[in-house]
């Protein structure tokens, strides 16, 4: 059984290749998006995420701890199930359906490492996590006004329009 800081440290190790490959997904998906406040939204998410990783860096450090990788599967199916949608031309709608089912798992995951941070007294981790988590949870957010003042307005329109010929 492993104790709470080989999980700590194996979750972070997790994290740590998730932001990666998001790194490399998010070009793709804002390339995608026919919404400019989407595609923006994209862009400025990547300059972020590029700052999750360095923000990770910091914690092994704090931790002291060299910073490693362990293969995300859960983060390689999501963004598997992305590139499909882009592949597909599914739309706006489901880009930002795949995009919240990336924040939710990372705010799920930011959320068990800041606690376990402070459970395992560790307040600089645990400060880093949740500057991490908090600006997941801002991403979410503004992904659900861009879907609700735009995207979802849009594209109700054009199956309305297409329902009436």
């Amino acid at each position: 059984m492993n104790t709470l800081r080989e999980t700590f440290l194996n979750e972070l190790a997790d994290v740590y290749d998730a932001e990666k490959q998001l790194t490399r997904a998010l070009p793709k998906m804002a390339k995608a998006s026919e919404d400019d406040s989407l595609r923006s939204g994209f862009e400025n998410h990547l300059k972020e995420t590029e700052n999750h990783v360095k923000r990770l860096d910091q914690v092994f450090q704090a931790l002291g701890e060299k910073a490693k990788s362990k293969k995300c599967k859960a983060m390689q199916g999501l963004i598997e199930e992305g590139a499909e949608l882009i592949e597909e031309e599914a739309g706006d709608a489901a880009l930002i359906c795949a995009a919240q089912k990336v924040e939710h798992y990372e705010i799920a995951a930011y959320g068990s490492l800041r606690s376990w941070a402070s459970l395992l007294d560790e307040p600089e981790a645990a400060k880093l996590l949740a500057a991490t988590l908090n600006e997941e949870k801002a991403t979410d957010q503004k992904l659900n006004e861009i879907a609700e003042t735009a995207i979802n307005l849009e594209e109700g329109e054009e199956e309305h329009a297409h329902s009436r010929k």
